[in-house]
C-alpha cells in the first residue's frame, strides 16, 4: 500500500477521511498531517476502537479509493 498519496495529497484527502470518521475534528486532521500512525492514533482515540480493528479499517477505507 502507497500511503504517500495520502500524505501528498492530505489536503484533498482530508475531506474523505472527515466522511469516513466525522469524530475527527479540523484539528486532529491539521495534526495528523497525512501520517497514517497518528490517523490510527486519533481514530483509536475518538472511537475506542482497539488497534488491530482500526489498521484493518484504514485499510478497508485506503482500498475503497478510487484515487490509489
Amino acid at each position: 500500500m502507497d500511503w504517500n498519496r495520502v500524505e501528498g495529497n492530505w489536503k484533498q484527502v482530508k475531506g474523505k477521511i472527515k466522511e469516513q470518521w466525522g469524530k475527527l475534528t479540523d484539528d486532529d486532521l491539521d495534526q495528523i498531517n497525512g501520517r497514517r500512525e497518528q490517523l490510527e492514533g486519533k481514530i483509536q482515540e475518538r472511537y475506542g476502537i482497539e488497534k488491530d480493528r482500526v489498521t484493518r479499517d484504514v485499510d478497508s477505507w485506503y482500498g475503497n479509493q478510487s484515487w490509489h
